[in-house]
């Protein structure tokens, strides 16, 4: 399919005035100013009324006194990308950008995903949940090393290690328990690193990340000019498809909807191991969606009023007015 062909079309004034919430108090805030910043500018470049609300503030006076007629969501992390702001906003009555608050919640919570996405036979990998010396021990014996050890409910890569031995087990348990008091310990898939974008229901060119670290860390994310984006990702395009559609498969599950992106691995026998999926990824130079829409030929101001233009639709589960 064409994609640019299914692009949905609205004059900038139909969107009316636009709050773009971006900043907040996560341990994301500063990806997420660049994120709200390109945003912002983007949709004041195609004549759209916008405004940027930075919600580490007390901004609900400030929402109130100025008003808005929609809200662009570009919070990443806790307070913003994990359902709350998105029930602040259904409670206000304001329309918005990207999932809800029930897929929102899901895809924030690492351990919830990987429960439902087992239950419906979605490859994951093998993961024990982390809470005390003992289940240290059993994560060790169940998963073996290298293993991964990751905040529940973090993005960016915030806390996360690979660890190789034992000795650095509990290290790691402690630092990730810095940020979260729910932790998870996932087998380590040796293998490529891809991400699919979705955008208003459709799967984007797949990008293959390589990095020469450990492995796709913050550093490498935001920071290093060394890590490689290969899209086309190389794969061969019945696989990429089949991909792409397990991809969105698993972003519905979760009940997200709009725009976001999923995470996989593929080991060495082309099997898919998927990770996370983020509902509000960055939209910084470094940022991944961006680079696929690029390849489907939708510039960054284009995306930008795409993933607006998904807030005019109705989304399932959302509340309805009395008749």
């Amino acid at each position: 399919m064409d994609l640019k062909k299914s692009l949905i079309r609205y004059e900038p004034r139909q969107f009316g005035r636009v709050a773009v919430f971006y900043g907040g108090a996560s341990a994301e805030r500063e990806i997420s100013l660049q994120t709200g910043s390109a945003i912002l500018a983007a949709l004041q470049r195609r004549g759209v009324d916008a405004f940027g609300i930075d919600t580490a503030d007390d901004f609900l006076p400030l929402l109130q006194r100025d008003g808005c007629d929609r809200a662009f969501i570009a919070l990443h992390g806790r307070g913003g990308e994990d359902g709350t702001m998105q029930g602040l906003l259904e409670l206000l009555g304001i329309p918005y950008t990207g999932s809800g608050v029930l897929g929102s919640a899901l895809a924030m919570d690492k351990q919830r995903s990987k429960w439902i996405w087992q239950s419906h036979g979605l490859p994951t990998p093998p993961f024990v949940v982390l809470s005390d010396e003992q289940t240290l021990e059993d994560a060790a014996k169940r998963l073996g090393f290298p293993l991964m050890v990751k905040p529940v409910h973090e993005g960016s890569s915030c806390g996360i290690a690979k660890v190789k031995s034992p000795e650095f087990l509990h290290e790691a348990w402690l630092a990730a328990r810095s940020y979260d008091a729910e932790v998870i310990a996932e087998r380590w898939i040796a293998g490529g690193e891809y991400t699919v974008s979705i955008l208003n229901g459709q799967a984007l060119p797949i990008i293959r990340v390589e990095t020469d670290r450990e492995f796709y860390d913050y550093q490498a994310k935001y920071l290093d000019d060394t890590t490689r984006y290969l899209c086309p990702c190389g794969l061969d395009p019945a696989l990429e498809q089949a991909l792409g559609r397990q991809a969105l498969s698993a972003f519905r599950l979760l009940g997200a909807g709009g725009w976001g992106r999923v995470d996989l691995l593929l080991d060495g026998d082309s099997q898919p191991w998927f990770i996370d999926v983020n509902t509000i990824p960055g939209m910084t130079s470094h940022s991944l969606v961006p680079k696929s829409a690029h390849q489907a030929g939708i510039d960054f101001d284009e995306l930008v009023m795409q993933i607006l233009a998904g807030s005019m639709q109705e989304r399932p589960g959302a509340r309805r007015e009395r008749p």
